[in-house]
């Protein structure tokens, strides 16, 4: 783990038991996290993305490998005011803003509960303040603190989440598809909204999701991920402009294009994982150029350099 390294996942696993059968949801996942960035992590639905989320956040549990924060491990068994801690440090934005607020409590109370559950405040009027200023950063005014979720919109009900976050002052946050559930003249907004969070508090993201058109406007490295693995990580732009294993050809080829006459002729690529062969050659994680990395062996990497 580097100086500019905030958080650092090595060799992870997450296995879970259906019955007396069991499988593996997250498989030998290593990648770190820098400081200020945002890294995204892309993949379609039971990739194991949000696995991999909920495990930085101790709430899947950790089967093999190890997570550290910071330089501290936060995986396994660790002393609970290290715990606590990385409750404060590490802070999730969810994505469905209506199944995630208390619909029986007030703004004031949502927002705020970090701070009481922890005591981040010497009284009541900074208490107020405090939720006041998160509110304002997420572009609401401090009057809706005395008003219930049901009252707002979805995009509302969204920044109300990511003000809950923001009032705790976390080094990581956690953003498991936020923009998903939000209709689409919205989500610029939210990603225009993290954007600038991110610029005025250097915050650091994880932003998990399944649309690569999205990602792009904000990520500064992607992760791609396929059945438990992450098969392509690289820079953003360089990932759209040199994708190199198949299935972050499938996805960027599924990817709608807002012109008509482009979107009528566009084919979609399809990936089967079959085509795959290792019996002479097993996969590894290959550095392909200066910081893109890819799952393969020697021989798909000079064809799929060709295609």
């Amino acid at each position: 783990m580097s100086g500019g390294d905030i958080l650092s996942v090595k060799n992870l696993c997450v296995d879970y038991a259906v019955g007396r059968k069991k499988f593996s949801a997250v498989r030998d996942v290593s990648f770190e996290v820098r400081r200020g960035e945002t890294f995204s992590i892309v993949g379609e639905s039971g990739s194991g993305k949000t696995t991999i989320g909920r495990a930085i956040l101790r709430v899947a549990p950790v089967t093999g490998g190890e997570i550290r924060l910071l330089g501290e491990r936060i995986s396994g068994k660790i002393p609970a005011e290290r715990e606590r801690a990385l409750r404060q440090k590490v802070q999730m934005i969810f994505q469905d803003p209506m199944a995630s607020l208390n619909e029986r409590a007030k703004i004031d109370y949502i927002v705020s509960e970090g701070l009481l559950n922890f005591g981040l405040f010497k009284d009541e009027a900074e208490r107020r303040a405090k939720v006041e200023r998160a509110l304002r950063e997420v572009g609401l005014l401090p009057e809706f603190a005395s008003r219930f979720p049901h009252e707002f919109s979805g995009g509302q009900r969204q920044r109300i989440g990511i003000a809950r976050a923001l009032v705790m002052e976390p080094e990581l946050l956690v953003a498991d598809e936020p923009i998903s559930a939000l209709d689409v003249s919205i989500r610029a907004q939210v990603i225009n909204l993290l954007n600038r969070l991110k610029k005025d508090r250097g915050l650091t993201y994880v932003f998990i999701a399944h649309d690569l058109s999205v990602v792009r406007f904000i990520s500064d490295r992607i992760a791609v991920i396929y059945r438990g693995r992450i098969v392509e990580l690289a820079g953003a732009e360089e990932l759209f402009a040199k994708p190199l294993h198949p299935y972050t050809r499938a996805l960027l080829s599924a990817v709608p294009v807002p012109d008509p006459e482009i979107e009528s002729v566009r084919q979609v690529v399809p990936y089967d994982p079959a085509m795959h062969d290792y019996s002479r050659s097993p996969a590894r994680w290959i550095e392909a150029e200066k910081e893109h990395f890819v799952l393969g062996n020697d021989e798909e990497l000079a064809l799929w350099r060709k295609a």
